[in-house]
């Protein structure tokens, strides 16, 4: 997978942000060595160093990869665990 610039929440280097569709997403799915990466509204997060989404699998409903946004929006917690995070991209 190539080298990924960060960007943590609240940065405003827009340039630096990588794009990506639904399937590119679903790339970095956190198995074989990939990162794990989700969306949420159309940013994508990288939660590969997180304990919380290893193997890329989150309380064993979650994969990543994909777009959680309605998911998250059911979750008994709220969008604010992000922030702990690093923003990459955006959801195209």
């Amino acid at each position: 997978m190539p080298e990924v610039p960060s960007l943590h929440p609240g940065g405003s280097r827009a340039d630096a942000m990588r794009q990506f569709t639904k399937a590119r997403l679903a790339q970095y799915n956190g198995q074989n060595g990939a990162p794990a990466y989700i969306a949420y509204r159309g940013r994508v997060y990288d939660a590969s160093a997180s304990f919380l989404w290893q193997q890329g699998r989150h309380q064993a409903l979650h994969q990543a990869g994909s777009d959680l946004t309605e998911m998250l929006d059911q979750a008994p917690h709220g969008p604010e665990l992000l922030e702990r995070l690093v923003l990459i991209g955006v959801l195209v």
